[in-house]
This record gives structure tokens, C-alpha cells and sequence, in this order.
């Protein structure tokens, strides 16, 4: 009796929520906020890398440096036609993907485990294939492009400053479109049966019965994917420095690349944290954008029903 008492009490407590998310709090405290905390402060300072101890205080002077030089601009412009073309492109082809297997037809199972392997690829890996099938002698982009009859590029697509961006953006979107496509599949299968023989039934054409019936339904997985695929090309590093280093002439520059120069090659961490807290302004920005067209999507939603 005195057992059961003492279970009631404790699941009774006012205190038992904050018991579940002391751990996840503290966490988050230790391992995000208090580094957040000291990044911010770094990006206030004059401190190299050769002597951390020293951290002169210089107040915004790294952010009016850096947002008074050109190149910084062309990092900004860069990384925003990155990520666009990076959420554009990755959602798109995952859709078509994911419309097409959810269709039955034989070997699917298949198809759709062979599907992830670009995925699950390193980028090491994925990085080393796509920088030999650039290469302008023996890479297969070019015999392709000369088979065809097509005009192509007699440097290497990754010194050329104008095919570097794209020949990156192709390696990008040839990994993480499966990840788009599965998601996106895993929402499709959601679909009541019922909403699509409606439409059907009412006269509906395939696009028709996709807008009305499908979209609707799948629209929330699809933002969030949104906002997964942009804070994701907002901070890859690994790809673009595998393969360009951010060249050639700052062409594949993103933030995520000048805050490594500036940090690990120039040694100024000042520089580098002011240019980490400018990423995750965007972030920021970027995440309110998103629960906005949630909450005007649900609402839409609420009135349809």
C-alpha cells in the first residue's frame, strides 16, 4: 500500500516533467549553449590560433571587417546560391524518385534499397569517383559530352571557375537526393487509400490527384525536409573541400569554407567565430522562416477541413 502510495506521489509531482528534461537540458547546456556562449565571445576578440590565452577585445571590428571586404560578399553569394540550388534540386529529384517507387512494378524492393547507396557513400569516397570523372583527359563527363557532340571543357571542371560551382553542386545533389527520396517516400505511403480513389472517382487527373489529395498530406514532411536539406548545405564542409578547397578564385567559397581558412590556415579565430555567428544567423532566420509557412500551411489546412 505504502509502495503504491509513494509510485503516485512521485508520478503525481509537479516536478516530474522537469526530472524528464533535466537530462536533455543539461546536455544541450554543456555541449551547445556553453560553446555557443564562447564563440560569440571569441568573436568579439583578436585571438590567433598560435596563442589562444591572448584574447585582445575589439568589439564588432571582426564583423565590419569582414562584411567590408568583397571577397566575404562573394561567400555569401555563393553559399545562398548553394543552398538554394541544394533544396531546389535534392527535393525535386527525391519527389520524382519517390513518386516513381511508389508505383508498383517488379524488382521495387530492389530498386528502392539501390536508392540509398549514393547516401551511404563517404565523402571521401564519393569525392575522390566524381573528381576523376571531371578530369578533362579521362573523366567520364567529358566523354560523354564529346560522344554527344556537345561542347566541353578542355581544363578540369574543378580549375574552371565558372564549372566549378556546378560540377560541386552535381557531386551534392548525386548524395543526398536518396535521403529526400526515402523521406519523402515514407510520407507518400502515409496517403490514406481512400483520398486518392476519391479524387478519382471525382474526375481527377494524375496532377490533379496529386495536388488535392497527395500534396496536402505530404506538405509538412516536405518543409521539414526543407529545413533539414538547407541548414545541411549551409554547413558541408566536407565535399566542397575535398574537392576545390573553395577555388579556384573563391568560386565554391561558402561560409562554412572562409570559417576554416580563416580558423585553421590564417589562424584568426576571431575572424572565424564572427563568420560562425554571421552561419548561424542565417540558420536562425532561415528556421523562422520555416515554422511561419508551417503555421500558415496548418492554418490553410484547418480551413480546407
Amino acid at each position: 500500500m505504502r509502495s503504491s502510495d509513494s509510485r503516485s506521489g512521485i508520478e503525481g509531482s509537479r516536478w516530474t516533467p522537469y526530472w524528464f528534461a533535466a537530462p536533455v537540458a543539461l546536455y544541450l547546456l554543456l555541449f551547445q549553449i556553453y560553446p555557443l556562449l564562447q564563440e560569440l565571445k571569441l568573436s568579439f576578440t583578436s585571438t590567433s590560433l598560435l596563442s589562444p590565452d591572448d584574447q585582445l577585445f575589439v568589439g564588432f571590428e571582426n564583423y565590419l571587417y569582414i562584411f567590408e571586404t568583397s571577397d566575404f560578399a562573394q561567400v555569401l553569394w555563393v553559399t545562398l546560391i548553394y543552398t538554394i540550388l541544394c533544396v531546389v534540386l535534392a527535393i525535386g529529384f527525391g519527389l520524382g524518385t519517390a513518386l516513381l517507387l511508389n508505383n508498383p512494378f517488379t524488382g521495387r524492393g530492389i530498386a528502392r534499397a539501390l536508392v540509398t547507396v549514393p547516401w551511404a557513400a563517404p565523402p571521401v569516397a564519393v569525392a575522390l569517383i566524381f573528381t576523376w570523372m571531371l578530369n578533362s583527359q579521362y573523366g567520364v563527363f567529358n566523354y560523354a559530352l564529346r560522344v554527344l557532340g556537345l561542347p566541353f571543357s578542355s581544363e578540369n571542371w574543378l580549375d574552371n571557375p565558372s564549372l566549378a560551382l556546378p560540377a560541386i553542386m552535381i557531386t551534392t545533389i548525386w548524395q543526398i537526393f536518396p535521403f529526400s527520396s526515402v523521406v519523402i517516400l515514407a510520407a507518400l505511403q502515409g496517403v490514406p487509400s481512400e483520398v486518392r480513389e476519391a479524387a478519382i472517382i471525382d474526375g481527377a487527373d494524375r496532377f490533379n490527384v496529386f495536388k488535392t489529395a497527395v500534396w496536402p498530406t505530404i506538405q509538412p514532411t516536405v518543409l521539414l525536409l526543407a529545413l533539414f536539406v538547407t541548414i545541411w548545405s549551409l554547413r558541408r564542409f566536407d565535399l566542397i573541400w575535398l574537392m576545390t578547397q573553395g577555388g579556384p578564385i573563391g568560386a565554391t567559397n561558402t561560409l562554412v569554407i572562409e570559417l576554416y581558412r580563416q580558423g585553421f590556415v590564417y589562424r584568426e579565430l576571431g575572424s572565424a567565430a564572427s563568420i560562425g555567428m554571421v552561419g548561424l544567423a542565417i540558420a536562425l532566420v532561415v528556421t523562422m522562416i520555416y515554422f511561419k509557412i508551417s503555421q500558415r500551411a496548418e492554418r490553410a489546412q484547418g480551413r480546407r477541413a
